[in-house]
């Protein structure tokens, strides 16, 4: 996972929210459905971040 995947992710998100807030109801399950994605990428770089530690070590 790249850093790019989760700043795309996360503009999706922006998008999807602020038409949530004009009332689209639609839009407030996509904006749920990115931040899972957002969570899922965070956790998959926290664990490359990790394994490269781990090798710096040895």
């Amino acid at each position: 996972m790249s850093l790019q995947k989760l700043l795309d992710e996360i503009e999706l998100l922006k998008a999807e929210y602020e038409k949530f807030e004009r009332g689209n109801k639609s839009a407030g399950t996509r904006a749920r459905k990115n931040l899972q994605n957002i969570k899922k990428i965070c956790q998959e770089i926290r664990t490359q971040i990790q394994e490269s530690k781990k090798k710096e070590g040895e």
